[in-house]
């Protein structure tokens, strides 16, 4: 009897429900994509899982053909962390949204990421709550008139990336729905990492929030608009490659190339820098000042949490082979109420 695995193709991953997103919406752009990248790296189905929260987004493990669970508002990473703790042979993906993710679920994200739990989390970042009919969320930019800021968000927006850093993820990464070669290859980048993996997606809304990746999704102007990180490499842009950024002092600047300065004088991407230093100055590069960053920000080693919570389990198990639930309740400082 053969023990080799089936290949599977891309459809396979596809599951026998319709598909309910706005037609034109970029989600369909990740879900394909996802697809692609499950097929690639021939896990069998049923080893893989996924867990989302509230909103558009959240709808993505129905699309599925594997294991799911559509969790509740913002709560997706905790979830994600129980399973891969009891079940680590899982690859474990958590979908979530720019609301979802970064509003009531701030606190499970930020707390997801600074253990290192070997779960892949995709954010789909529209800067708007979809679902809930066009209020401004916690990406929405200062001024943005909504439904609920109809003089226009006072609201400093959160910037994904950089709170990652400061959770102190291992791996980090932006991409852009319609740049579908970049987000594949970006999301399998994620699934080979052990550790928590943070993937922005820079994701449309056509009906609530239509165009708010414009600068970085239109052929006339996202060449001068992002800039494509590799490590190793030179940050360069521009639609003729003449442009670049460099560090003046501690501080990013944007200078064209010639005219006495040349591809060794620009900053050069280190996604593997033990210090996430970088990788937060790349993240805090904006329009309209700055080219947005997309690729892998960072990527390094670190002890990751399922592996180190599973190993103190099986040590105390060798340590009291015997030992029972009911007798650890009833041990220690206990009393009985009259």
């Amino acid at each position: 009897m053969s023990t080799e695995l089936p290949v599977l193709k891309p459809a396979d991953f596809g599951s026998d429900q319709d598909v309910r997103w706005c037609p034109g919406c970029g989600d369909y752009s990740i879900l394909a994509q996802m697809k692609k990248a499950l097929a690639t790296q021939g896990i069998p189905r049923e080893k893989i899982a996924f867990i989302s929260g509230i909103g558009c987004s959240s709808r993505f493990p129905y699309y599925m053909s594997t294991y799911g669970m559509h969790s509740i508002h913002g709560r997706a990473p905790s979830f994600a962390t129980g399973l891969k703790s009891v079940r680590p042979d899982l690859q474990v993906w958590v979908i979530t949204g720019d609301g979802d993710a970064l509003s009531i679920g701030g606190n499970h994200l930020m707390h997801a990421i600074r253990r290192n739990v070997n779960v892949n989390i995709i954010l789909f970042n529209n800067r708007i709550y979809g679902l809930t009919k066009g209020q401004y969320s916690p990406t929405s930019e200062v001024g943005k008139i909504t439904k609920s800021s109809p003089m226009g968000s006072v609201d400093n927006p959160l910037t994904p990336l950089s709170l990652a850093v400061g959770c102190g993820a291992t791996f980090i990464a932006r991409s852009i729905d319609t740049h579908i070669k970049h987000l594949g290859s970006t999301l399998l980048a994620a699934a080979e990492h052990q550790g928590t993996s943070f993937v922005e997606v820079y994701q449309n809304c056509n009906i609530f929030n239509d165009g708010a990746w414009k600068y970085a999704t239109d052929r006339e102007t996202k060449q001068d608009n992002i800039v494509e990180l590799e490590h190793g490499k030179p940050l360069i842009f521009g639609a003729e490659s003449d442009k670049g950024i460099r560090l003046n002092g501690l501080n990013p600047e944007v200078v064209e190339l010639g005219s006495g300065i040349a591809e060794d004088d620009l900053l050069f991407h280190d996604a593997q820098a033990p210090e996430p230093t970088m990788a937060y100055l790349l993240s805090r590069m904006r329009q309209p000042e700055f080219p947005e960053a997309i690729g892998i920000f960072r990527k390094v080693d670190a002890p990751v949490y399922d592996d180190q919570l599973n190993s103190q389990v099986t040590a105390a198990q060798q340590a009291a082979p015997d030992a029972s639930l009911n007798a650890l309740f009833n041990s220690g400082n206990t009393w009985e109420v009259e």
